[in-house]
């Protein structure tokens, strides 16, 4: 099949190079053919591509559990070991309601390494986990889900910090192209460490 419309293809190409009366329907047949495999193409390509993502990362503090949900619960706590509040000293932050308690958000605005969004407390399991909503206004819209488990080990306290996503059809296809685990993972390890010395030292 693939090889008699190659075939039917050349000759039509071969008879308009010699006939100009053709000569335009043959370039718009060219022009739809390439137009037509590039929708194929990317058909394909949003059908293979996975549209869910989950990233995490953890680390052991030399803290107890109680005190480390409590460090992690405040918003405002959060902004001062984030890894993006250094990439933008000038980062414009606002906060609502009340904070480490559900509903609790953090507005924020920076430059194009940080974007525009919020992030809000939407669960609170005591001492064990904090859940958030994270919704990305710029430079691209996307509302995503994080959270933090805290969980004692030890003479310590692990601490996991997740995300996860979903990405619809056609925006799914950059995930072939990009690594989510490594781009935001890198992210989280440098945020744990900071929070690590920020949370040891108080």
């Amino acid at each position: 099949m693939y090889y008699f419309f190659l075939f039917n293809f050349s000759n039509r190409l071969r008879a308009a190079l010699f006939n100009k009366k053709y000569s335009l329907k043959v370039y718009d047949m060219v022009v739809l053919y390439i137009v037509g495999g590039l929708v194929v193409l990317l058909l394909i390509l949003a059908l293979v591509a996975p549209k869910d993502f989950a990233v995490s990362r953890e680390i052991v503090v030399s803290k107890d559990q109680e005190f480390v949900f409590n460090s992690l619960r405040s918003i405002k706590e959060q902004t001062k070991w984030s890894p993006w509040s250094t990439r933008d000293p000038n980062m414009k932050s606002e906060f609502r309601g009340t904070d480490g308690e559900v509903g609790s958000v953090n507005y924020w605005l920076g430059n194009k390494d940080v974007g525009e969004g919020e992030q809000e407390i939407t669960k609170l399991t005591p001492s064990s986990s904090v859940e958030t909503e994270l919704r990305f206004l710029k430079p691209w819209k996307a509302t995503n889900k994080a959270y933090f488990t805290i969980e004692e080990v030890g003479t310590g306290t692990k601490v996991t910090w997740g995300f996860s996503g979903s990405n619809k059809i056609p925006m799914n296809i950059m995930m072939l192209f990009m690594n989510m685990d490594k781009v935001i993972g890198k992210d989280f390890e440098e945020g744990l460490v900071s929070f690590k010395k920020y949370i040891e030292a108080k």
